[in-house]
């Protein structure tokens, strides 16, 4: 099965009460969560962080400007503030580089990525390679793969091929709104996937609270019988 990572984020942008909805799904059993390089400020995200640490989550900072010098900055930011996993990216030799002797795992996006929110182009062999390229770099954990945000590849065949590709974890970021999606992308073999959007918005079983739709996207995530109250 694969690791659900609960982001704190609407429309590529760290939703402004983030502290509050992390509150209330710290109950849940949820094990890692996220949120973007944009939409709160540097203190916002030092203080989630810190409480998510203490909730016992492991915490991902997803980015999604494709600016080289914003990038790098937003990387120093995710040492300062003690995120453990550093996901998206578009300039890996730098940001590998950077993060190396930081304990912070590495997944950047494979591929090429387009405007914001965030878009995927590109042939499927293509992107199976350069994910390839980049899990073989020396700082470099995995891949942060945005399936389902090509615009015409299908995003199951296309995580199942980078997946056979890469030597390290791949997490399935964006778009991800269905239980049918969720045991797609798990049958593919990738470690992990995001939703975050779909959540805001009140798409996913056990609403119409956040809590209630995060415990059964864990159910389904962990092979479990839908059961929001458990």
């Amino acid at each position: 099965m694969s690791e659900f990572i609960f982001m704190l984020t609407h429309n590529d942008a760290t939703v402004e009460n983030a502290r509050e909805v992390l509150e209330e799904v710290a109950d849940t059993g949820l094990r890692c969560i996220g949120f973007k390089d944009v939409g709160a400020s540097r203190e916002t995200l030092a203080e989630v962080t810190a409480h998510a640490h203490d909730a016992g989550m492991k915490v991902m900072l997803e980015i999604v400007t494709t600016d080289a010098a914003e990038e790098l900055r937003t990387l120093g930011t995710a040492a300062e503030i003690g995120v453990d996993c550093v996901l998206g990216g578009t300039h890996p030799a730098e940001g590998a580089a950077l993060l190396r002797e930081t304990g912070i795992e590495y997944y950047p996006f494979p591929g090429t990525i387009e405007g914001h929110p965030s878009v995927l182009v590109g042939g499927l062999e293509e992107i199976a390679e350069h994910a390839r390229e980049l899990t073989a770099l020396d700082g470099v954990h995995g891949v942060d793969l945005l399936a389902y945000r090509h615009q015409s590849l299908d995003p199951i065949a296309l995580t199942r091929a980078v997946v056979d590709a890469v030597d390290g974890p791949v997490i399935v970021a964006g778009s991800i709104a269905t239980l049918d999606q969720i045991a797609a992308v798990s049958g593919t073999g990738a470690w992990g996937f995001t939703i975050g959007g779909a959540i805001f918005e009140g798409r996913l079983p056990g609403g119409p609270t956040i809590a209630g739709q995060v415990a059964a996207v864990l159910n389904a995530a962990d092979g479990r019988s839908l059961n929001v109250n458990s």
